[in-house]
Formats: C-alpha cells, structure tokens, sequence
C-alpha cells in the first residue's frame, strides 16, 4: 500500500511539474531553449552514469520524441532535426554500453537500401540546390528508424519498462497541452473555417500537433487501463485522456486523431481477446467509460466549433460543400511520385529530387507528405524492398513474442503517419522500432495486465 501511494505521488509531481513548465514557457518563451539543452544535458548524463544498464537510453529517447511538437512549437530547437540527431545519438550510447542484437542484421540491410538513392542525388539535384540540406531532410527519418530499430530489435524488456516508455512518452504532452490552452484558452474566437487551425494548435503545424496528440489518446488510455487499480492516478489519466482528446479534435487536422483511435482499437481488441473473462469485464468496462466520455468530448467540440468540426470529419467547407478532394490535394503528390517511380523503377530519382521533378514536371512546389510514395519515388525498387522489410519483420516477430500487447498499435502508428504526415516528426521512427522489443512477463502483476498464453 505504501509502495503504492509512493507511486501515485511520484506521478502526480511528475504531471504537476509538466503543466507548470508549459505555463512557464508560454510567459517566459526563453525557458523553452533552456528545456531543450537540460533535456539533452541531463538525459546523456543519466544514460552514461548509469551504463545503459536498465535501458535508460530508451528512457531518454522516449522523452526526447515525446518533447519535440512541444519544443518546436515554443520556438526551443536549435536547428530542426533537434529530436532526430537526440535520439540517435542517445541509442548510440546506449548500444555502447550494451550493445545489439546481432541477428538485427535486416535493419543493416534497410539502411543499405538507402545509399544509392543519396549517391543518385549528388548528379540529379540541381546545381543552385543545397544539397545537404535537400538530402538531410528527406533521410534523417529513415536514418533514425534504421537506428532505433537496430537498438530495439529483439532487446530483452520487461513490461514494466514498456510502461515507462509509455509514461516518459506522455509526459511532455502534458506540458504542450498546458501551453496550448494559454495560447488559445477560447476555441470558439478562433475557428473560422474547417481548414486546419494553427490558432487552436498553438501557432504551429495542425498535422503534426494532431500526430503527437493522436498519439497521446493512445498513450493516456493505455496509462487509463493500467491505473485502474489506484483511483487516483485513474482520475488524473481519465483528466488528461478528455483534454488530450478535445484539443486533438479541435486542430481540425483528422489524420493524427484517426491514428490514435485505430491504435486504441487495436490495443483494445488484442488484450480484450487474450484476456480471462473477469478480466475482460474490467477493460471493457474502461472501454465503455472511454467510449461515453468521447461522445461528450465530441459533442462538446461540436458547440465550441459552432458544428464546423463535424463538417471538417464530413469533408464538407464551412457552408456544408462537400469539397473536392478528400486528401486535402495530397492525392496530386502521390500521383506525381508513383509516376517517378515508373519513370525512374529501379533507382529512384536520388533523394530530395521528388520535390524538384515534380516543379518541373507538374508545377507543384510542395514537399512529400506521403514516404511511402516519397520512398518509392526517390529509391525506386531498393525502396520498395526497403518498405517490405519495415512491414513483414515486426509481423513475424509477433508470432515469436505475443507479450508485447502493444506491437500492431505502434506498427499502425507509424504506417498510418507516414502515409499523412511522411516522416517529419521522429515518433513514427521510434515509436516503429518499439515493435521489436521482446517482452518479458516477470511477476504475476504484469501478468494479469498482459495475455495469459503459453
């Protein structure tokens, strides 16, 4: 019992300190900055000093992916791939100091893939381009899920840790979402239109606000369901699970938000399966409580928005149009992508070429927000092997390690982020690479919240 309200109070001081770090920041931009250095400076210190010896590195990286929506929306990046060269580097160290697993090999086969298509950009690009920047935005992704899932690839884990992940990952969102209701505490003065709204996502990009938000929704509801047992910490979670949820509505970006729910549903239904039937009555009854509070979050995002959020979810303008396009123009990208990869089929066009060939080509000036469409286009057939090992090797994995209950949901966050928001933000890297963890069940607490099978 002890242990227990150590723990409930531990938590409460770790989200009492995130909500007022993002009202802090909101009145003193500067701290941001100041976050971003103590981010790195204390998460390589805690990784060094302790050895990597009960997988800190991952701790650290976690905090980092959950810290970057948040540090780029307050201006605290020094440079833009802050969060991508933070979790690489700190993987590095962890596998340091505690090395890989040698039979990740596949992962070294991924990155390969990639090197002709840089080498093809070096003679493809055009001469006024800045080459290291054109190619650094458009690999760093892929390098950092190459990099992460090399660090994860069947790294031993207990569940408890999973959860640790999980907590480190939330813990920023809660100080984003304290900074994004000072930034705009009336939803209604701002909301105009049913286009997506940078006002109500705290003066930054909708699609990826509502990326780490979706995310959160998954995140807050896995924390609901293991809180269970203490009411307090299921206060708080069921608390941050609404208001993560309304703020992710009202960005009026969908891709994000359908992410976070598909996860929860996936999440749902392979522990709901697996589970003994009192067990079952216990989640569903977390399900359900969810399911109600989401249609009061909805409907009450429906009045804030004076009912353009459901028209934005219905595909229709302000006046009840149903628009044109259902991907918001996007289709044309990825049209124009799947026709350089017919041009270019073995090869590619070289990375960061797919923006300029399409200038030339089509007269859209506009970066991919499609990778798999960008993959094939710029890699050719080398990508498109590449993608089929992202796909198959966490599938065939699950067959092996049924513990890790979460696999398919961070496996369908990353194939449905790419597919909207490409990899812009490194979650969809890291959060991949958690799909290859190999989970352990070590004492009977965890068993009774994971599956019950041989």
């Amino acid at each position: 019992m002890a242990l227990e309200k150590k723990s409930t109070n531990l938590y409460l001081k770790y989200v009492l300190f995130h909500l007022v770090l993002g009202g802090l920041v909101y009145v003193m931009p500067f701290l941001s900055k100041i976050y971003a250095i103590a981010i790195i400076f204390f998460g390589f210190r805690y990784v060094i000093l302790r050895k990597n010896a009960n997988e800190e590195a991952l701790f650290v990286a976690a905090y980092i992916v959950g810290a970057e929506v948040f540090l780029r929306m307050t201006h605290g990046n020094f440079f833009e791939q802050y969060a991508k060269y933070g979790v690489i580097s700190v993987l590095f160290i962890g596998i340091y100091f505690k090395s890989f697993s040698k039979s990740g090999l596949i992962y070294w086969m991924y990155g390969l893939l990639l090197v002709p298509g840089i080498l093809i950009s070096f003679f493809t690009l055009n001469f006024d381009t800045d080459i290291r920047k054109a190619i650094t935005f458009n690999i760093i992704g892929p390098i950092t899920l190459m990099v992460s899932a090399i660090y994860c690839y069947q790294r031993k884990i207990t569940f408890n840790q999973v959860k640790t992940v999980i907590d480190v990952l939330a813990y920023p969102l809660i100080a984003m979402l304290s900074y994004m209701f000072l930034y705009t505490p009336s939803i209604r003065d701002v909301v105009t239109s049913t286009e997506s709204n940078f006002q109500t996502s705290g003066g930054f990009g909708p699609n990826q606000v509502s990326t780490i938000l979706g995310l959160g929704i998954f995140l807050f509801f896995v924390k609901l369901v293991f809180s269970k047992k203490n009411k307090t910490d299921f206060i708080i979670n069921m608390i941050l699970l609404i208001t993560i949820t309304f703020r992710g509505i009202v960005t009026f970006s969908r891709g994000g938000i359908i992410t976070g729910f598909i996860m929860v549903i996936l999440f749902f239904g392979i522990i709901f399966m697996s589970l003994k039937t009192n067990a079952k009555f216990k989640l569903l009854t977390s399900f359900l409580l969810s399911s109600f509070f989401l249609i009061g979050i909805w409907f009450y995002s429906s009045i804030q928005t004076g009912g353009l959020i459901d028209k934005r979810y219905a595909n229709q303008d302000a006046r009840g149009r149903v628009k044109e396009s259902k991907l918001t123009g996007r289709e044309k990208l990825i049209e124009s992508e799947f026709t350089m990869f017919l041009d270019n089929p073995i090869f590619g066009v070289g990375v960061g070429k797919n923006k300029e060939y399409r200038e030339e080509t089509t007269g859209i000036e506009a970066a991919s927000h499609n990778e798999i469409s960008r993959m094939l286009a710029e890699h050719g057939s080398l990508g498109l092997f590449a993608l089929l090992i992202l796909l198959i090797t966490p599938v065939v994995l699950y067959l092996n390690n049924r513990q890790n209950i979460f696999l398919f949901s961070f496996l369908f966050f990353w194939l449905l982020t790419i597919n909207h928001a490409a990899m812009r933000l490194a979650a969809p890297a890291f959060v991949y690479a958690l799909s290859l963890l190999k989970v352990q069940i070590i004492n009977k607490d965890e068993e009774e919240l994971t599956l019950h099978r041989e």
